[in-house]
């Protein structure tokens, strides 16, 4: 596995530039060391190689936050709306990421995945998710009955489940510094603690535009174009360019639990409740992970800060934010009591333990340990919806048309990443004349 001291000791990663650096002009800056931007710079560079790219970061390493604190599952596309992006580009980033990693030689496991009913009343959307997956072009995926289910699962009891054999499960974080690698190999340069403050009409070179600043002891980033990917802070960003506040990004934290080590051998797939539309939230479920661990959750309650990933990490001015929010206001009125359980599950081990015994009836609160959490960008309206697909913006006035702001890129976007990238591309190409 590419470890951190490895992964600096072949790449020409850079920290933020002193005001002192003469820096080079760029054709193009992208924002966001996510998995998406890193994902688009290297697409970029392998469509346009004669561009002169740079990525900028504001934390110290790629893939910080929701790229590197995901379930690492790579998913099938089965949930998604029909026709929507986000199940087009994750049908199609489900090969285009498994042929990425044969290519690198990327580990990875194809664990599958059970959906399962174990209530009568789940059957019938049991039933609609199976149209949905077809409708998608899921591969291969099959309905089968509760033999089959302990065929596959042994310890998992259900009347019915879906059965998809080409999920699986990687680091994405790993993925992401691999992107960035490529990246570097094909011209292009990162640049790391560059938390994004200003993006301002360039009056010293027309030629180049936008001017991009951080920190005033850091050296500006004067460019052609710009694409902000800034995943947490995507909505703040847009703002610089003078982008609407709504979607605004609301911080929902997931908190998982772990099965103890002796009892791993519970759990050998991927198991996955069947999803209530009358919740906004998919439920807990059961996801193995590359170094042999089993999470098991998660819930989802309003995180305290941004990138809060504890109960004890709080931002005022953030958490003020969220609950000032009209659209958050009418979420909570609307679902209020799931989000009282959803908060009792993540204080109480032994709730969470129930919900997970409906699928595995031997699991014990004695089986499993706290686990580690993750902060998801949940973009939300201004009525309460939560933005299901993806959103892209340019902000107002006269560079709006020299910028692509990626305001929305929900779960699946690691799946999704390579077929995203391809998108982006293609629309910066034509929007920005490359």
């Amino acid at each position: 596995m590419l470890t951190r001291k490895t992964f600096h000791a072949f790449r020409s990663i850079s920290g933020p530039p002193k005001k002192s650096v003469e820096l080079p002009k760029y054709d193009l800056v992208i924002v966001g060391g996510g998995i998406v931007g890193c994902a688009t710079a290297r697409q970029l560079l392998i469509e346009k190689p004669n561009l002169k790219i740079a990525l900028v970061e504001k934390e110290k390493e790629l893939a910080v936050h929701q790229s590197g604190h995901n379930s690492g599952v790579i998913h099938a596309g089965i949930y998604y709306t029909p026709g929507s992006l986000k199940a087009k580009l994750c049908v199609e980033g489900l090969d285009l990421s498994y042929e990425f990693f044969d290519k690198e030689k990327i580990p990875y496991k194809k664990t599958g995945k059970l959906i399962v009913a174990v209530e009568q009343e789940e059957v019938p959307r049991l039933d609609a998710l199976f149209a949905r997956a077809q409708t998608n072009g899921c591969r291969d995926i099959e309905m089968i009955d509760s033999k089959r289910i302990t065929d596959i699962e042994p310890h998992c009891k259900g009347l019915k489940a879906l059965w998809s054999p080409h999920t699986g499960i990687v680091d994405w974080g790993y993925v992401t510094k691999k992107f960035g690698e490529d990246f570097e190999k094909r011209g292009g340069k990162i640049y790391t603690s560059y938390p994004l403050e200003k993006i301002e009409d360039n009056l010293k070179d027309s030629n180049y535009p936008i001017r991009v600043s951080s920190d005033p002891s850091y050296a500006d980033f004067e460019t052609k174009n710009l694409i902000t990917c800034a995943g947490l802070q995507s909505d703040r960003v847009a703002a610089l360019s003078g982008c609407s506040t709504d979607p605004k990004i609301v911080p929902f934290r997931g908190e998982y639990l772990l099965l103890k080590p002796e009892k791993r051998h519970l759990v050998k797939t991927n198991i996955y409740p069947v999803p209530d539309p009358r919740f906004p939230f998919l439920g807990v479920h059961f996801t193995p992970r590359m170094n042999g661990d089993i999470w098991l959750g998660p819930n989802a309650v309003l995180a305290y800060k941004r990138e809060g990933y504890s109960y004890f990490s709080i931002s005022p001015s953030d958490l003020l934010e969220s609950l000032s929010y009209s659209g958050m206001q009418k979420l909570v009125k609307k679902h209020f009591t799931f989000g009282i359980k959803e908060l009792y599950r993540g204080i109480w081990i032994a709730a969470q333990v129930k919900q997970l015994q409906r699928f595995i009836p031997e699991l014990k609160y004695s089986d499993v340990t706290r686990g580690p959490s993750g902060v998801r960008a949940q973009a939300m309206d201004s009525a309460g919806n939560l933005v299901d697909d993806f959103v892209f913006d340019s902000g107002t006035g006269k560079l709006s048309s020299l910028i692509m702001h990626v305001r929305n890129a929900p779960s699946p976007a690691a799946t999704s990443s390579l077929a995203i990238a391809k998108m982006i591309t293609s629309e910066a190409i034509t929007r920005f004349k490359l």
